[in-house]
């Protein structure tokens, strides 16, 4: 339905007479004005952009090893820490994406995260006198990109380090806007989600446990001794401090699960029979209704966070910025990790070599990001947010 309104509104507007080229299955957008409105802030902002431009190549490496680091240790995690396993998936409109509020979310994220991104590369090729042919965007079904198009003969003949800089500007810009975006909502309950230890505990006190708001008659629960009030803080070891822990706790109908509860602050352990679950008797139960709200809270309150709505929107884009910035530097053909790798060993090799190990490399690449979409998959089924 978006796609036709955009084409719809495309034809009715002749937005064809304003850059806009439109296909039955794709939206394009350039502009040949782009290096002009690059030059103009180059010219204010020079030398903060030199030093930007250095520290691009520095973080390129850096988040490459990240990324890497990020999916080999999550590989291993599903063999070895099933419950610290980070599931993946990719996200596509209508397809993985399938919530009204998910769906609004990025879509308000990603025109945000992709001007920060190409504007990035725009003005680092602009600073090393590299023209810039055209910008703007494109929309390929579900799919969303931004550009810059730089003078492909001026690209190659510039110097290594130049191509670096252009390359690696766009990841860095995005991560940087990630961790001052971050920064921003460490003041912000919904934030603490996301934010790993120990700077978890240094700027948000941890609650202490999931509290239990009604106990389902008949049920294992009640049959225990477990009461409205009780606090979980663990399920057969698995520490529960949120809500969202209970993902990590996979309950069998018919075991005997070890709940461990705080009631007037001592501690007590009962014995829980599972239930099979009323929607999917192969899922089970404890037999409790509990408390789904983000319990943490920040030490550093200073911003009034009131709207909900508000909160999400910019975790999504605190989300999408880095882990755009991150997986971009991942060397894959269509990445900047990818043209990256083959800027540093181009003219070091022979042509057949470099075009040889560029695609052992993407193979491996595209091996390893796959492996961790399939295994999430093989843990959670096909899931959707």
């Amino acid at each position: 339905m978006a796609w036709g309104i955009i084409l719809g509104l495309t034809k009715a507007l002749k937005l064809e007479k304003h850059g806009f080229e439109v296909k039955p299955y794709s939206l394009t957008y350039k502009n040949t004005q782009v290096q002009v409105a690059l030059t103009k802030m180059l010219g204010r902002t020079r030398r903060g952009i030199r030093v930007f431009a250095d520290v691009s190549v520095v973080a390129g490496f850096i988040m490459m090893g990240f990324g890497f680091w990020f999916l080999i240790d999550n590989v291993t995690k599903f063999f070895d820490k099933p419950e610290e396993f980070s599931e993946l998936t990719v996200l596509i409109p209508g397809v993985t994406l399938t919530s009204s509020s998910a769906i609004l979310y990025f879509l308000l994220s990603i025109p945000i995260v992709l001007v920060i991104h190409e504007g990035a590369h725009g003005i680092v090729a602009t600073l090393e006198k590299i023209r810039i042919k055209t910008g703007g965007f494109a929309i390929f079904i579900a799919m969303f990109a931004g550009f810059v198009e730089p003078d492909d003969e001026e690209f190659n003949k510039a110097k290594k380090i130049s191509k670096l800089r252009v390359i690696g500007a766009g990841a860095t810009s995005n991560v940087i806007f990630a961790l001052v975006l971050g920064a921003i909502l460490l003041t912000n309950p919904f934030f603490a989600i996301v934010v790993p230890e120990p700077i978890r505990s240094t700027f948000y006190e941890t609650p202490q446990g999931v509290n239990i708001l009604g106990i389902m008659p008949g049920g294992g629960a009640e049959k225990a001794g477990l009461q409205i009030n009780d606090v979980i803080t663990s399920i057969n070891g698995i520490s529960v401090v949120t809500p969202l822990d209970f993902t990590k706790v996979k309950l069998v109908p018919g075991e005997i699960a070890k709940v461990t509860v705080l009631r007037d602050g001592v501690s007590i352990d009962h014995q829980v029979e599972v239930m099979p679950s009323p929607d999917d008797p192969t899922k089970g139960l404890i037999g409790i209704t509990r408390d789904n709200s983000i319990s943490y809270k920040p030490i550093y309150n200073f911003i009034e966070w009131k709207s909900p709505e508000l909160s999400m929107f910019l975790l999504w884009l605190w989300m999408i910025s880095f882990f755009i910035g991150i997986i971009n530097m991942l060397p894959l053909p269509i990445l900047d990790g990818g043209k990256f790798i083959h800027s540093i060993i181009d003219k070091k090799l022979s042509d057949s070599m470099v075009n040889r190990t560029m695609w052992a490399i993407y193979g491996f690449t595209f091996a390893l990001f796959g492996l961790n979409i399939a295994l999430s998959y093989l843990k959670s089924g096909w899931f959707t947010i």
